[in-house]
């Protein structure tokens, strides 16, 4: 039984476990971000009611369905339940969305995106996009460091939006363009809004907060593994700890490509790369290694046999989640796909793979 609604939550609870991790910062007002008495969407938070006002198409955010997989999954017993969240159903385009907007809300709610100022990231794409989706919704200017390999596709969107684009080296990857956007907030501080992704702990707390909720009740709190890729981390932080206080016996799996250089945007090889600073790798069970070829792999496989069009970095989750239930005689193993596929539309790899 798949169910789309949120759980009541004892705010004192909420609270007093919140105070509790170790990377949530003082940016942060964990009062504020944990009034939620069971809403049955995202625009029924009383914190952020005043946004939605203000800008509807944000009451999209959230509520993605949850889907069983059938063809791809046929190798696993009857009894292992393989089930993907299509989190591209957001109105940007992506799981970003949720982080974006929590984001945005705490800075506006305590003055660091006031009128006159302008929010700086580096991005790999999806952020960026559901930053630009809100500043055209909400009315404030965005400006974007992107590696300059990023899909055409992102770019475009990214212009479509209205956001200010700097594509930086592409051999530096992301942080390349965090080293740039973090000198860029530093010279001229009253200028930007410096959002820093990797490091707000609103970016966790956002799926603290809905994701989290929505894969439990979807499940009837029946799940036994949540798999997850790992960028900025906040996607299997926040959801990580909500369902480890529902159910201490879940497993958290993380996916990461198999190298350095790799081809799943979004993800990190965390051995080599700048660990998130909102990262706790101890809250982790294991971490997959999914190499770019299996990644694309799965993701035309989904296309063709199951009818879903999702990223690469969703491809990598599935890969993950079916090494996963290989192993299992019995469970429900839930990975989040972070977007869909139109993004990387035009990469050749759709019509190479059979």
């Amino acid at each position: 039984m798949v169910q789309t609604y949120y759980p009541l939550t004892d705010h004192a609870a909420d609270l007093k476990r919140a105070d509790k991790w170790p990377n949530v910062g003082p940016q942060v007002d964990k009062k504020d971000v944990l009034e939620r008495r069971a809403p049955r969407s995202l625009s029924a938070l009383p914190a952020l009611r005043s946004v939605f006002e203000a800008a509807p198409v944000i009451s999209l955010i959230g509520q993605t369905p949850l889907v069983r997989l059938a063809d791809a999954a046929k190798e696993l017993p009857t009894s292992v339940k393989l089930y993907v969240k299509l989190e591209g159903l957001n109105p940007g385009g992506s799981v970003k969305d949720r982080a974006a907007l929590f984001i945005v809300w705490e800075a506006m709610r305590s003055g660091a995106l006031g009128p006159d100022k302008t929010l700086l990231d580096a991005t790999s794409g999806n952020t960026g996009i559901a930053y630009a989706m809100l500043g055209a919704a909400l009315g404030f200017p965005v400006r974007l460091m992107l590696p300059a390999n990023a899909s055409p596709e992102r770019v475009q969107i990214l212009r479509a939006y209205g956001a200010q684009l700097t594509l930086t080296d592409p051999s530096a990857g992301t942080e390349g363009a965090r080293q740039l956007a973090r000198e860029l907030a530093n010279a001229e501080p009253d200028r930007y809004f410096y959002a820093d992704q990797y490091d707000n702990s609103a970016n966790q707390l956002a799926h603290y907060t809905t994701t989290g909720p929505e894969t439990w009740q979807q499940t009837d709190g029946q799940i036994t593994h949540f798999v997850a890729g790992l960028g900025t981390g906040g996607t299997m932080m926040g959801v990580g700890r909500y369902l480890r206080e529902r159910q201490p016996a879940v497993q958290l799996v993380g996916v990461q490509p198999e190298r350095p250089r790799h081809g799943i945007e979004g993800l990190k090889h965390l051995a080599t790369a700048r660990v998130p600073g909102i990262y706790d790798p101890e809250l982790v069970d294991r971490i997959i290694e999914v190499t770019t070829d299996e990644a694309k792999t799965m993701a035309s496989r989904l296309a063709r046999q199951e009818g879903l069009f999702v990223g690469i970095s969703a491809g990598a989750a599935v890969v993950a989640a079916l090494r996963v239930g290989r192993e299992l005689t019995h469970g429900t193993v839930v990975a989040l796909l972070p977007d869909g596929g139109f993004k990387y539309a035009s990469a050749p790899f759709w019509g190479e793979i059979n």
